[in-house]
């Protein structure tokens, strides 16, 4: 079972494996990025603390999984991630007994980090049951193409709207995109420089040397948990156009495997807000 946790940006992956909360792209201590602009704000961190708190006193996970960028500095380590990243992982831990940490962009030598007890996953991302979680900023392993659903963040998805006076509405969103698991896996056999003449050597080769068969299904884009951030507006661009595929972040989303158009978009408080190939284009 895979279920968002309304309405927060956070998801629970839940069978025999036991129950996982996973959220992504908390980027702590954006603050100091900031400051380093002459922006000056106070460190949001034990606000972002205080409601992973909340979410995991409501489902008593027995694992998280921090989908990419738990810090915000892409090449350094700034002070405040040296305080902010230790302190906030420490605290997590008191509450739930395994914490995972995929790696994003953002996460350079985010080893330094992490406390004991933590755990790096690779960035090609872990599988869960049939659940393939990665940040989305890199390839995911080949073995993910057994998975039922992909699930990244990266993006910060957000919906733009526009009243009659000019005044825009933002507002976090989930996005749930079906995938054409062939295209896919053709794609990340190319990646890894696995040549093939035609499909059927393509499947055969996954079969064969991987164990591995098409299935994905879908790919779910997550929130980003840090609210503060800024987001791509999935309804800002034209859909029809080859061209607008470059408005999207991330390889998968490049593929030509994710049916954008026929995503489905949901607020943060589970509200269905239609196909994205339905909702208003935004300029």
């Amino acid at each position: 079972m895979i279920k968002p946790v309304s309405p927060y940006p956070s998801l629970i992956i839940e069978g025999d494996y036991g129950k996982i909360m996973v959220i992504s792209d908390l980027h702590l201590g954006w603050e100091a990025s900031l400051a380093e602009d002459g922006i000056h704000i106070p460190s949001q961190t034990n606000r972002i603390l205080k409601k992973v708190k909340e979410i995991l006193a409501i489902e008593n996970p027995s694992s998280l999984i921090i989908l990419g960028d738990l810090k915000h500095t892409v090449e350094k380590i700034m002070l405040e991630e040296w305080r902010d990243v230790p302190s906030f992982l420490e605290e997590v831990k008191r509450i739930v007994g395994e914490v995972r940490v995929i790696p994003g962009n953002h996460d350079g030598d985010i080893s330094i980090l992490l406390p004991s007890g933590v755990k790096l996953e690779p960035q090609q991302g872990v599988i869960v049951g049939d659940v393939g979680l990665f940040h989305g900023h890199a390839w995911p392993d080949i073995r993910m193409l057994n998975c039922k659903t992909l699930v990244i963040g990266h993006v910060h998805p957000v919906i733009t709207f526009r009243d009659h006076t000019g005044y825009r509405v933002t507002s976090q969103v989930w996005v749930k995109a079906p995938c054409n698991s062939i295209t896919l896996a053709k794609a990340i056999l190319r990646k890894y420089k696995i040549k093939f003449k035609d499909e059927e050597e393509a499947l055969r080769i996954l079969s064969e040397e991987y164990s591995t068969q098409p299935r994905v299904e879908n790919l779910i884009i997550m929130p980003s948990f840090n609210e503060f951030l800024g987001g791509r507006a999935v309804n800002k661009i034209s859909i029809a156009r080859d061209e607008a595929l470059k408005e999207f972040i991330g390889p998968i989303l490049r593929s030509g495997s994710i049916n954008l158009g026929e995503a489905e978009i949901y607020l943060l408080d589970g509200t269905f807000l239609g196909e994205l190939n339905q909702l208003t284009i935004v300029r």
